[in-house]
């Protein structure tokens, strides 16, 4: 059969059972999904040749029943794996009551959220959203607002950081990448050098800057932490030139690092934290936190999201971070953190490991990370990449027994 769905002749039994495959996938339930991709959803991105259906914890299966070890966590977004029990009964209960409201009214999910968020962030106050990209531009209003006390509207941001896709969060992004096709972007974006102290002082130095936005680790970047000395020269600084300390925990937070929010780990309190990714634990919502400096930034009107606080989001969250924020479930993120690392340090191909937590960056000797991402999706693994590293971020609920299997086929991939 040839592209046009005709049938042709070939001699040969390889060519026979190369037509006799072809004229199969063609009817199959994952090229039908492959041909409607391409014919109706924007090019926007680079999949890999897998199309799934369901999963339990870290193991997930395609449309056409293949199985695989998930070390994505649909980008650091499904913090208790697949379909966990407990978050499933709380999405399905809340959306059995009332699926969405207005903003006009409360909502008890919401509240609650927000009260958690509160108690295990130090901040105040939340404003609820869909998205990284839609918190991060809540935090660049609020530092807007607090600069124009004194005409500063200028946020320091960090050369390789990412902090979103619309225009004004890739303007924050320090890339120069992800800037081109794009412009004129947002003005008022100043890159920094990450880890030099020096050169953030000189940034600041400006009078027309308000604020500091970076990431405790620069996922998208290539997984690059930023040193606990560096965040607490960072909020050192903020504090002394009356400028916000502004931090992106959009991959980082809930737990992502072995800390409900990673800027703990160095024991400081910024003026305002974003979240977004792991909080709903696999439904879109963003958050926007306040600290007390800035709790008051916003009257009625000054900002909104239709979807955000969606109740039956909000439920799913309340699982999340009830959970994770627990010492006991934190510690654990730790130990399988340091295990992971451990099992991939014995490995002969692998030049260094770096991150925190259960985000995990590797560099591979002499192979190119999508290539070995592509080798290990075919081989029943599912992984990420960051600039030129192979990139884990697997459900905080991962067991052992999956990080051991998973990592096996990891190894022979390498090899």
């Amino acid at each position: 059969m040839n592209e046009n769905g005709e049938w042709e002749t070939h001699w040969g039994s390889s060519a026979i059972v190369s037509v006799w495959k072809t004229s199969t996938d063609m009817f199959s339930t994952g090229y039908r999904i492959k041909k409607q991709e391409q014919e109706y959803i924007l090019h926007s991105y680079g999949r890999v040749d897998v199309a799934l259906s369901h999963g339990k914890n870290a193991e997930a299966w395609d449309v056409e029943g293949k199985h695989y070890y998930d070390f994505t966590s649909g980008i650091g977004v499904n913090a208790l794996g697949y379909c966990d029990e407990g978050w499933v009964k709380a999405v399905t209960e809340q959306a059995g009551k009332i699926q969405h409201m207005s903003n006009y009214y409360y909502c008890d999910k919401n509240t609650q959220l927000a009260e958690l968020l509160a108690k295990n962030s130090g901040l105040c106050r939340s404003f609820f959203c869909n998205s990284g990209a839609e918190a991060n531009e809540c935090a660049i209003k609020i530092a807007r607002k607090y600069g124009e006390k004194k005409h500063a509207y200028k946020i320091v941001t960090l050369e390789n950081s990412f902090h979103g896709r619309t225009l004004t969060t890739l303007a924050a992004t320090g890339q120069d990448g992800f800037h081109r096709l794009f412009t004129p972007l947002t003005e008022g974006f100043v890159y920094a050098k990450g880890n030099d102290v020096e050169d953030l002082k000189a940034k600041l130095s400006d009078p027309e800057v308000c604020a500091v936005l970076l990431e405790s680790v620069q996922g998208e970047g290539g997984v690059v932490p930023m040193e606990e000395d560096y965040l607490k020269a960072v909020r050192a600084l903020c504090t002394e030139r009356d400028v916000l300390m502004m931090l992106d925990e959009v991959q980082t937070g809930i737990g992502r690092t072995g800390y409900f929010f990673s800027y703990q780990r160095a024991g400081i309190l910024p003026d305002v934290v974003t979240a977004a990714k792991g909080l709903g634990g696999g439904l879109p919502i963003g958050v926007c936190i306040a600290g007390e400096k800035v709790k008051d930034s916003f009257a009625p009107g000054m900002n909104g999201s239709t979807f955000g606080a969606n109740p039956v989001v909000c439920a799913g969250a309340v699982e999340v971070v009830s959970r994770v924020s627990k010492p006991e479930f934190l510690k654990k993120v730790q130990e399988k953190s340091e295990y992971f690392k451990e099992r991939l340090l014995k490995m002969p191909n692998v030049e260094f490991v770096r991150g925190r937590g259960m985000m995990i960056g590797v560099k591979v000797k002499d192979k190119d990370a999508h290539d070995v991402l592509n080798a290990c999706a075919k081989a029943g693994l599912l992984i990420l990449t960051a600039k030129d590293l192979v990139r884990f971020l697997p459900p905080l609920t991962i067991t052992k027994e999956e990080i051991d299997a998973g990592l096996a086929i990891f190894a022979e991939q390498i090899k």
